[in-house]
């Protein structure tokens, strides 16, 4: 009578407690503790991908051009798998090319979209020797790879090369920012309005998922010009078949363009209008980039396997790109037929609530998708009885971390997504979720069998 039902409150809450402690041992931060219960009940897990399921540290390891009006390809391989600005630039053959851009205006024009295109920056920690990045690492891959093609001025690529690696970073040459268009994820691009120092002359650069660049674009520059030409079907073919190549190798693919000349009186107020000036574009090329798995993650999602616990994995990435990274770290198998289980969040949109409903009973990727998809997902998982945790780390993200079970919060993400949240993530690791999953388990169990003894006890006397 002590113990149950006086001190079973106390009892429990030391539990939880003394869980929190060894969760935070293993990155993950507990902020609302009757959650470390429910942690233990969780049947589902949807996971972002980029960041969580993979290391976030991007580099481009492939360059894609059209060379010829018959379509005829160049791809270039990219040396180096860090922040570094140096490494190699090969061609298919293995041979090593020196500053392209000096004999193709086409990647002069490549490299310039991937600069100033951009709102990150290389910066070199004299602590470590090494080059960080500050801002995303996707265009902060796109900065490495300006630095190791060069530019068309031989003279500068000669000053850039005896810089200092401090002094290398802030390097720039002929070309400033006029305006800035905030990427956002209906047109799936993001564009910078730039003059010449020089002529005065100003260009619309964009970048952005290839899909949506390629249907905006008319014309095409080719390898060795600087005249754009018609983009013909027999192109575009092309271009679709390396994008379907590049996502089969789980490369994450971004498409260039611009046009030259631009107007310079847009009504730019409303971001809305954006997707009305970035069309009748030139396009430039194709950029691959690698984001290798975490280590850990495979052996991981194997464990949630055996426990019972479903992992569907949320990400705004291309298709393709994002089912080769899902067969890799074990979510799907290698040649496991993907019918059913595999949806874009435009396709989820065209079903109806019940086929919704139907669809995430053996769905496991949902790509191309907004925050808003993730919202409704947790309401469809609720409903059809499961206990869902959701991570997150945007402030778009924070209605469904509130929404769910359990919200996960990355580390990294931003204050609305942690206070939202019921876990944040120290480490921004997958297996830091598997880890508290199994202690939430631990905790449930240790506490039914703690209730057990006490009242079988209890009757006895």
């Amino acid at each position: 009578v002590a113990a149950i039902p006086e001190g079973l409150a106390v009892v429990i809450t030391t539990c939880l407690a003394l869980g929190t402690k060894k969760m935070a041992k293993r990155n993950a931060i507990v902020r609302s503790l009757p959650s470390v219960e429910t942690l233990g009940c969780t049947s589902v897990i949807c996971s972002d991908k980029t960041g969580t399921l993979t290391t976030n540290r991007m580099s481009v390891s492939r360059l894609f051009v059209i060379t010829t009006e018959h379509a005829d390809i160049q791809e270039y391989h990219i040396d180096g798998s860090n922040y570094s600005p140096h490494g190699k630039i090969l061609t298919a053959d293995g041979e090593n090319v020196n500053f392209l851009p000096e004999n193709s205006p086409c990647i002069n024009d490549l490299a310039k979209i991937c600069a100033l295109c951009n709102d990150s920056r290389i910066a070199y920690d004299e602590t470590t020797e090494s080059y960080q990045n500050v801002g995303e690492p996707t265009e902060a891959a796109l900065k490495v790879l300006v630095e190791k093609l060069g530019t068309d001025s031989n003279s500068f690529n000669n000053t850039l090369s005896s810089c200092s690696s401090k002094a290398r970073a802030t390097a720039c040459n002929d070309y400033y920012e006029t305006r800035f268009h905030q990427f956002s994820r209906d047109r799936k691009s993001m564009s910078v309005i730039v003059q010449n120092m020089n002529t005065k002359s100003t260009s619309l650069l964009v970048k952005g998922a290839p899909e949506s660049i390629l249907n905006r674009c008319t014309s095409i520059q080719l390898y060795s010009s600087s005249t754009p030409i018609p983009l013909t079907p027999v192109m575009r073919e092309k271009l679709f078949e390396k994008l379907l190549e590049y996502g089969h190798k789980g490369l994450r693919v971004l498409a260039m363009a611009k046009i030259e000349n631009c107007p310079t009186n847009w009504d730019l107020r409303d971001p809305s209008n954006f997707v009305q000036f970035e069309k009748d574009m030139t396009f430039m090329g194709l950029v691959g980039m690698l984001d290798p798995p975490r280590p850990e993650v495979l052996d991981a999602i194997k464990k949630c396997k055996t426990a019972g616990i479903r992992v569907i994995v949320i990400t705004g990435d291309n298709q393709n790109t994002a089912e080769a990274i899902c067969r890799s770290i074990g979510i799907f198998g290698e040649h496991e037929d993907l019918t059913g289980k595999s949806y874009t969040g435009r396709q989820f949109d065209d079903l109806s609530n019940d086929e919704k409903a139907e669809i995430l009973k053996s769905a496991s990727l949902f790509s191309r998708t907004e925050p808003s998809h993730k919202s409704q997902l947790v309401d469809i998982l609720q409903k059809n009885g499961e206990v869902v945790a959701m991570t997150g780390d945007g402030v778009n993200d924070a209605p469904a971390l509130k929404k769910a079970d359990i919200g996960i919060a990355m580390g990294s993400g931003t204050d609305v997504a942690k206070l939202a949240a019921d876990m944040v993530l120290a480490d921004d690791n997958f297996a830091s979720i598997e880890g508290a999953v199994e202690e939430g388990r631990s905790i449930y169990n240790n506490t039914k069998q703690f209730i057990r003894y006490l009242i079988s006890s209890n009757i006895g006397e």
